[in-house]
């Protein structure tokens, strides 16, 4: 136990009844209890810049659950094309949802302690955490959980680095990201993948990204190389964070999201960069973030989610980090 924060209950919202789980996955009403090799929690609110970015986001998990559920039940024996079999490839893998972590309306510090204290706990209960936002500033909370995981590297997929000190005197928001995730002594590597266009970073801050050692690769770049050439440049590490924009994505098949950048990364460039993370290393954690549902063009972005999280969740099945191979599949 370590401070106050530990000593804290795990503070969740379980997914109403008559509301959809990520997958149609059991609903686990007490985190302390769980029983599972992957374990869905949505964290709606992190700390804002503005309210009504916030909480135009803050809709997005519930948004992302419902798309989910356009998968089910096929993804679990039917054909998948993208993997050249079934998902998990003969694994049997246990999803549960924790439902949201609980907001308190403007209580910003606390929210982001029951943020750290939920993913903890389910850390501790040997589950990968699977984050759904919100926007960006909530893995800052998240990877503050990570503390006994040991080393690890983040890989972020964005349109912009996430660098600011600070924001008008607010140092834990979405322009900061990455910065606080340089300051954890267990995050010992980092590579930010699709980056364009323009966002709140100045020239200093992209210095200070590459003076701290961060791998910085330009979407026109990953187009140029390929994700093979990419991944190569990808720290090498026991463990990997990964943490999801959505406008990292092509605004062409990921429209929902607030500040659209042209040329971001495709659906198989993404699909095989997480991919590629996976046989990299262990996957430890995982956030899809500032998914916009008000935004959105007939749930493309919220079912773009679901289905990156699913081909994340494949990819670590069979390069054997959850699960077992069924009797005589021979994976």
């Amino acid at each position: 136990m370590k401070g106050g924060m530990e000593a804290m209950t795990p503070r969740l919202a379980p997914v109403p009844s008559g509301s959809p789980t990520f997958l149609d996955a059991p609903r686990c009403h007490d985190v302390r209890a769980l029983d599972a090799d992957v374990a869905i929690i949505g964290v709606p609110f992190g700390t804002p810049y503005e309210l009504e970015y916030s909480t135009a986001a803050s809709a997005a998990p519930r948004a992302i659950r419902e798309q989910s559920m356009k998968y089910v039940p096929w993804y679990v024996t039917h054909y998948d094309f993208d993997f050249g079999g079934d998902l998990f490839g003969g694994r049997p893998v246990r999803i549960a949802d924790c439902g949201d972590v609980a907001m308190a309306p403007g209580a910003w510090a606390e929210n982001a302690a029951a943020t750290t204290t939920a993913i903890r706990e389910i850390l501790r209960q040997g589950a990968l955490p699977i984050v759904l936002g919100g926007e960006h500033s909530i893995p800052i909370p998240v990877m503050r959980a990570f503390d006994a995981c040991g080393p690890m590297c983040v890989v972020q997929l964005d349109a912009h680095i996430d660098w600011r000190d600070d924001r008008d005197g607010v140092r834990d928001g979405l322009s900061s990201t990455m910065r606080r995730a340089s300051e954890l002594p267990w995050v010992t590597g980092m590579a930010q993948i699709g980056i364009r266009g323009f966002g709140s970073a100045r020239e200093a801050e992209f210095d200070a990204a590459r003076a701290y050692g961060s791998v910085i690769v330009g979407a026109e770049e990953v187009h140029r190389a390929g994700v093979g050439a990419v991944l190569s440049r990808v720290p090498d590490a026991p463990a990997y964070y990964i943490t999801l924009d959505a406008d990292g994505l092509d605004p062409s098949i990921a429209p929902g999201v607030w500040g659209p950048a042209f040329g971001g990364l495709t659906y198989f460039e993404a699909t095989n960069l997480l991919r590629g993370i996976a046989a990299k290393g262990r996957i430890v954690g995982f956030d899809f973030v500032e998914v916009i549902p008000s935004l959105d063009v007939q749930h493309t972005t919220s079912r773009l989610a679901a289905r990156l999280i699913m081909n994340l969740l494949g990819a670590a099945a069979r390069s054997g980090q959850f699960g077992r191979p069924a009797a005589g599949t021979g994976s």
